[in-house]
């Protein structure tokens, strides 16, 4: 399972972008007859020479990491509206109908497809997570809990099941065997199909000190120079680009097999490629500074946390996401210095963060204990959080923003 190679190219990883140390999987959330045997592994992401892809490499199977998953996409109301939107613009696009077939990778509890359902488009989900593919298939959407490769791809064909439109959102990251994801999404394509991907850009992680966004569940760290490079590989093109604010910077990719000449294609590509040749994502350089950024947060937030213990301050945190795990053991933060963490998430409530052993409560907690600070772990979701909140002012708490720099607000 774990290789010294480059999971694009094969090229040998020998450089280091940035090591985090050992951290248990970070949806791993604990009864407290878990905390002995829970597994802690290297968080030490690479940089291959040959293609710039940054990597984890794989130290636990998919299997293991998402067959049972933590994540439910429905429990944010600003990620609701990010998929109600792209519905809304991507159907007339491509002029979708009853005749179309969309097709979801990592469907999640049906947040997104639930809108072209309402519009009498055709959708499958693909979900290997069945704790979450139940939720969604309780919402009357076709959903296969398998994980998407070339087989299944060709499984699918073989029924004369060929997508108008694949979605990917949020799950390019997680795969690990890269190339035969795209040999499958490839397969399943219809001719003048579309793929839209949209994934955390590697240029807005490194712009803005988001290392928290590392964590074994992210296999891969994309830059459009990258992603091009691979797609191309597999004769696949990028027709076009959108740059995102969603998950701290995000982008969303319009794809298409090479020869398909009904699309019209954009400069956006080459635009965003520029701007990431500009900052320095060709020189290998430019990844090894990466690291002076991230200690200097980490000496910011734990001096922050202590003085305000010294003065018997309490400390609580505002959700429970895998970023948020990274962050705390990274800064070594645990339950001596954080008193609790809350989420909106009924299946993350009662449980323990991993690693820190971070109880997690709902967030009627915060009414009940009024505390000093509150440390905002999703800072992605900051505006929703602050408005959610702002009844916490009544007894002078204050709000801790970690990234892209630590601030009280």
């Amino acid at each position: 399972m774990v290789s010294d190679k480059c999971r694009f190219c094969n090229y040998d990883l020998n450089t280091i972008f940035i090591d985090l140390g050992s951290s248990p999987l970070a949806n791993s959330y604990l009864k407290k007859n878990d905390f002995l045997k829970e597994k802690f592994y290297s968080l030490c992401t690479f940089l291959c020479q040959n293609c710039f892809l940054v990597q984890l490499k794989e130290l636990e199977t998919p299997e293991n990491i998402f067959s049972d998953y933590a994540y439910f996409s429905s429990f944010s109301t600003s990620w609701l509206k990010h998929a109600k939107d792209y519905v809304d613009m991507i159907i007339p696009r491509l002029s979708l109908d009853k005749n179309s077939l969309v097709v979801e990778i990592a469907s999640n509890d049906g947040y997104l497809l639930q809108n072209f359902i309402g519009k009498n488009i055709p959708v499958m989900g693909i979900e290997p997570a069945q704790n979450i593919a139940k939720e969604s298939i309780k919402k009357n959407i076709p959903t296969l809990t398998n994980f998407f490769d070339s087989q299944l791809a060709k499984n699918l064909v073989s029924e004369n099941k060929t997508a108008d439109l694949i979605i990917g959102n949020n799950v390019f990251a997680h795969i690990p065997c890269l190339n035969d994801f795209i040999i499958g999404l490839k397969i399943l394509l219809k001719p003048t199909g579309i793929i839209t991907l949209e994934f955390p850009h590697l240029l807005q992680l490194m712009k803005n000190n988001q290392f928290d966004t590392i964590y074994h569940e992210h296999f891969s760290y994309f830059s459009l120079i990258t992603v091009k490079k691979i797609l191309e590989h597999h004769g696949l093109k990028i027709f076009d680009v959108e740059e995102l604010t969603t998950h701290g910077g995000s982008l969303r990719l319009f794809i298409t097999h090479f020869n398909n000449d009904q699309v019209n294609e954009t400069l956006e590509s080459n635009l965003v490629i520029e701007e990431e040749k500009k900052f320095g994502l060709t020189q290998i350089d430019t990844y090894e500074k990466f690291l002076k950024n991230i200690i200097k947060i980490k000496t910011s937030l734990t001096n922050f946390i202590e003085n305000a213990k010294k003065d018997s301050k309490h400390i609580i945190c505002y959700g429970a996401p895998a970023k948020g795990n990274t962050l705390l053991n990274y800064c070594e933060l645990s339950k001596n210095q954080i008193d609790y963490t809350v989420d909106k998430n009924p299946s993350k409530q009662n449980l323990f963060l991993p690693g820190t052993h971070i109880p997690i409560f709902s967030p009627d907690k915060i009414k009940e204990t009024k505390p000093d600070f509150i440390l905002i772990l999703p800072w992605n979701l900051k505006e929703e959080i602050l408005n959610e909140l702002e009844y916490v002012k009544s007894w002078g708490c204050k709000f801790i923003i970690p990234i892209p720099e630590v601030k009280v607000l």
